[in-house]
């Protein structure tokens, strides 16, 4: 079989020699409905096809702003990657005027989106996007032109010929896509990823999901605009794995049920949310089942691959997965083996208990800017080790620079920022991409990361503080949700908490403690500051003196994507939220 070296290549190639059935899926009116690869490889060609009735050049930019992930992005991202066109997915929750921004910025000409309410912020400032020249919805919406149109005549000879000289001209180091990161501060940039890029990345990547050929199930809702989920896809297709998109956030426990996947991707924060309300559901239970649930919870906790705690160790597993975890496992479908963890540093105790499980977290590590892998974890013998972010992939070298910096070389490295070449040239120095994060290689190759390179400050003593590491033993406490360690140039550091809900709720209730019904007010509690207190002066016992939080303070609200606090990929937003809660960060340092 054909080694794939552009993107529309993993459908051609499997759609040539190794048709699924059922392939690609999505629920439509209640009930799933599925396409075959050599199905999507036809709409495909449809949508190519319309495309060019539409005028479409190689080069041209078309945006795509979907709220869900579904079959039609499939069948977009496959119609205009071999024309030639530049896809470029935006994140649907940012705001119309950074739509405008991103639209104007890379030029689109035409613009794909799923929904009534992503229209409508597409609508509020579509005057000011000269370069657009169209609007296609995925649902039918009165009034916006239907993806669907594009999909309704099979191409012409004419076209097919065109279709094919445009497929040859195309080159494995052409410019693929475009994708805007979020950022944490000012405009986003726009990464430029070819199809060399991203290819490379798939095949490297495969090496570490073991996946049987037609057996596996997948169920995806990581967003597609971002390329974690995006490359993972492609590896899907590839491998022969069966893709289902879920709904929506809100159903994935339904989903799960519904698909039985093998394999799920997911980011730090699910599975922490998942493991709060797996606890919380034990904390319930009474008696001697509430004794085996915690039992095995704390065994899970202290978990090693490869049978490394020893023989009586693996028998009393045996025995909490039978009993506890079987359950837990029925929760997500019954079937899940593997979950790919990303985007953003993972608590190993998460790692460790859902693999004590019967479900393997692979934790890896990547950026955009690297289409995005650059070391995972694997289930090979050997190949695994828990607090780490695995080996680095085939075909990429990673060194560490002498400040601590991770640098990595690879054919998965960005070509660079789209119109941006003072930014590219800041990144990209002496043929190593800088990452911006800290680690450091152990001696069987596995990387390690201890901080973002920017996000280290120090306080009035000089003594140097790494907030990532510090932000994420405090969050293994159930009562804290999301955390940021402040204090630079000030005396010592502190922490800005946001109270997990649920937790705080089950535990006022077994205290038999009355909280105002608006949670908002929950902060003012002095109950519930005290508690959360004790929990952070228990986690600072691993930390250095310098290190300790010794202050903080309780925000009365959530800190959201849509509140502006985090980033589409769950990331704090530092100086948003400095900014925000300044008053309280002020009595802190006043006292």
């Amino acid at each position: 079989m054909t080694t794939p070296k552009r993107l529309f290549d993993f459908i051609d190639i499997m759609a040539k020699h190794r048709s699924l059935d059922n392939a690609v899926n999505a629920k439509v009116g209640g009930a799933w409905v599925g396409l075959s690869t050599r199905e999507v490889k036809e709409q495909g060609d449809n949508c190519s096809a319309g495309l060019l009735d539409l005028g479409v050049a190689a080069g041209d930019k078309i945006a795509m702003i979907s709220s869900t992930n579904r079959t039609e992005w499939v069948l977009a991202d496959f119609g205009m990657s071999q024309l030639g066109a530049i896809n470029i997915p935006i994140y649907p929750t940012i705001s119309s005027e950074d739509y405008a921004y991103i639209l104007n910025h890379a030029e689109a000409s035409y613009c794909f989106v799923s929904d009534q309410e992503v229209l409508a912020k597409v609508r509020a400032i579509e005057a000011q996007c000269p370069n657009l020249k169209g609007v296609y919805s995925f649902d039918n919406i009165e009034g916006c032109n239907p993806f669907n149109s594009l999909l309704l005549n099979k191409p012409t000879k004419a076209q097919d010929e065109e279709i094919e000289r445009r497929k040859a001209a195309i080159n494995a180091e052409d410019l693929a896509t475009i994708i805007y990161t979020s950022g944490t501060t000012g405009k986003p940039k726009g990464v430029m990823l070819s199809h060399k890029n991203i290819v490379s990345n798939v095949i490297a990547s495969q090496e570490r999901l073991p996946l049987t050929y037609g057996e596996a199930k997948s169920l995806s809702f990581l967003p597609l605009c971002h390329i974690y989920e995006r490359m993972l896809l492609y590896l899907y297709v590839y491998s022969g794995t069966r893709i289902y998109f879920a709904e929506s956030l809100e159903t994935i426990g339904d989903n799960l049920k519904e698909v039985k996947p093998i394999v799920m991707t997911a980011v730090p924060r699910l599975l922490e949310k998942l493991y709060d309300k797996i606890y919380a559901k034990g904390a319930e239970l009474s008696g001697l089942k509430q004794k085996l649930f915690y039992w095995a919870v704390n065994l899970g906790l202290r978990y090693e691959p490869y049978g490394q705690n020893g023989w009586w160790y693996e028998v009393q597993l045996k025995v909490a997965r039978k009993l506890i975890f079987s359950k837990w496992k029925e929760a997500l479908g019954g079937n899940l083996e593997l979950i790919a963890s990303g985007s953003a540093a993972l608590q190993p105790r998460l790692a460790r208990v859902f693999t004590a499980a019967g479900m393997v977290v692979a934790e890896g590590y990547g950026l955009t800017e690297t289409s995005p892998v650059i070391s995972v974890n694997d289930l090979r013998k050997g190949k695994m080790r828990i607090g780490t972010v695995g080996q680095v992939i085939s075909g990429v070298e990673v060194k560490i620079a002498e400040d601590g910096e991770i640098l990595c070389k690879g054919p998965n490295v960005m070509m660079g920022y789209y119109k941006d070449e003072e930014k590219t040239n800041e990144v990209l120095k002496n043929g190593y991409f800088h990452t911006g994060d800290i680690g450091h290689i152990d001696d069987d190759g596995f990387l390690k990361i201890t901080d973002r390179k920017k996000e280290m400050f120090k306080t009035s003593g000089g003594k140097y503080i790494a907030p990532q590491v510090i932000e994420n033993a405090m969050k293994q406490s159930i009562f804290i949700d999301q955390i940021i360690v402040i204090g630079e140039n000030k005396k010592f550091p502190a922490a800005l908490v946001q109270l997990n809900y649920d937790s705080v709720k089950a535990w006022a209730m077994a205290q038999k403690l009355a909280l105002p019904k608006e949670q908002a007010l929950w902060s003012e509690n002095d109950e519930v500051n005290k508690k959360v207190y004790d929990e952070i002066t228990h986690i600072n016992e691993r930390f250095g003196k310098w290190e300790k939080i010794k202050e903080m303070r309780i925000t009365p609200d959530v800190w959201s994507v849509e509140g502006g606090e985090l980033t589409p990929t769950m990331k704090l937003k530092r100086k948003v939220l400095k900014e925000k809660y300044s008053t309280l960060i002020e009595s802190i340092y006043a006292s």
